[in-house]
Formats: structure tokens, C-alpha cells, sequence
């Protein structure tokens, strides 16, 4: 099996289907951690989508106790459904974050100075091997690939 084949079979395990192989060979030819990008991406939408998915359970919860317990009240009693709950939540999920990984890229905001903000540490996420070690390779501009990888049939 070649190590095309081998990213192929991966990215598809993770959902990629009909993208699998363009996945796989970026990773190969371009020498890019798209493996790491693809799943990490996968998982936060996996994250967003339950906010929908999961709405019925989680507004129930909520009706009971959490920090949003009254607004949650308010909400049903004013005639919204937890699908409806549900939607808004994940469109919430979703900006934050789109704009967590927009800040990966370029942490700089403008909120603060210029001066201030030259002198503050940035970050970066590195990927690492199936052992823990890392690679070297990181995960760069990840807000480019988050839409594109939106769940088909999403809410």
C-alpha cells in the first residue's frame, strides 16, 4: 500500500469521501499535515453541529440548571422550540469558532496598539505523531478550510 493509498483510506475513515484522495494527495505532494488539519476541523464541527443535533437534550439541562437556565425559560416560554434553541446555538458555535481559528492565524486583532501587540507571544498548533511526538509541521490558516468542511445537510 502506498502511503497515497494508506492517507486516502484515513481521510475517508474520518468522512472525507469523494474528497479523500484531493486530502490525501495535498498531503503527499505538498508535504502538508492535512491529515491533522482535516481532523482537527472534523472535530469542531463535530462540536458545532451538536448544538443542533443535540438540542433536545441539552435545553432540557438546561431548564434545570446551568448559567442559562432562566434565558433558556424565557426563550420556550416565549414560544421558541429546542430546535429552534438548537439552530441558534450552532450559528453561535459556529462564528466563535471560526473566530477562534481566525485568531490562530493572526492573533493580532487591532484591539490593541501596535506597540502592544508586537511585543505579545502568538501561537500556533503543531501536530504530532500517533505516538505523541511532534512532527515539526504545523497547522496553519485553518479558518480557510472551515466552511468548506461545514456537514452536508447541516442546519
Amino acid at each position: 500500500m502506498t502511503e497515497l493509498d494508506r492517507l486516502t483510506a484515513l481521510f475517508s475513515a474520518l468522512g472525507a469521501d469523494a474528497d479523500a484522495r484531493d486530502w490525501a494527495e495535498s498531503a503527499v505532494e505538498e508535504g502538508l499535515p492535512q491529515l491533522a488539519r482535516y481532523r482537527l476541523l472534523r472535530t469542531v464541527w463535530q462540536d458545532v453541529d451538536a448544538w443542533a443535533t443535540a438540542a433536545g437534550q441539552w435545553v432540557d439541562a438546561y431548564r434545570t440548571d446551568g448559567a442559562a437556565a432562566d434565558a433558556v425559560g424565557r426563550a420556550l416560554a416565549a414560544g421558541l422550540t429546542p430546535e429552534d434553541l438548537g439552530v441558534l446555538a450552532r450559528e453561535i458555535a459556529r462564528e466563535t469558532a471560526f473566530g477562534v481559528l481566525c485568531a490562530l492565524a493572526d492573533p493580532a486583532d487591532g484591539s490593541l496598539p501596535a506597540e502592544v501587540e508586537e511585543q505579545l507571544p502568538g501561537w500556533r498548533l503543531a501536530e504530532l505523531d500517533p505516538s505523541g511526538e511532534p512532527t515539526g509541521r504545523h497547522l496553519d490558516a485553518l479558518h480557510e478550510d472551515f466552511a468548506e468542511l461545514e456537514p452536508k445537510g447541516a442546519v
